[in-house]
């Protein structure tokens, strides 16, 4: 016989332990999308018309370099997390979950990296 309360399985995150946790950061980064989506759309804006010099410029800038890898390690992370759930709740075979769940982690890392690395070529004038 359990002697737990309905509450108390909910607060321990469920049979995996780790609702909880993956709830937090979906949310953490898209509240930090926010602001960060809004300076993105900003910058383009401003740099509509401009060449490549001009727009290296923009990017040059230590804390615009900064805040465009935040952006992008963000945006892959968010997107990842919120594939992993699409993947865990419609695909039913478990070995295709697994393996859609390590592509779609890799997938996020190896774009996430290429365009961080794109951030620092650019932003470095190379």
């Amino acid at each position: 016989m359990r002697y737990r309360t309905a509450l108390s399985v909910v607060r321990g995150a469920g049979a995996a332990k780790d609702g909880t946790r993956h709830w937090w950061a979906q949310r953490l980064t898209a509240i930090a999308l926010v602001p960060l989506g809004v300076g993105f759309v900003v910058m383009m804006i401003a740099l509509l018309g401009a060449d490549y010099d001009g727009a290296r410029a923009a990017f040059a800038h230590p804390v615009a370099a900064a805040l465009w890898i935040l952006f992008t390690v963000a945006l892959f992370h968010h997107a990842q997390l919120g594939l992993q759930v699409i993947v865990e709740d419609y695909v039913h075979s478990l070995g295709l979950k697994v393996a859609g769940i390590i592509a779609v982690k890799f997938a996020a890392m190896a774009l996430g990296a290429a365009c961080i690395v794109s951030i620092i070529r650019v932003s470095a004038g190379s």
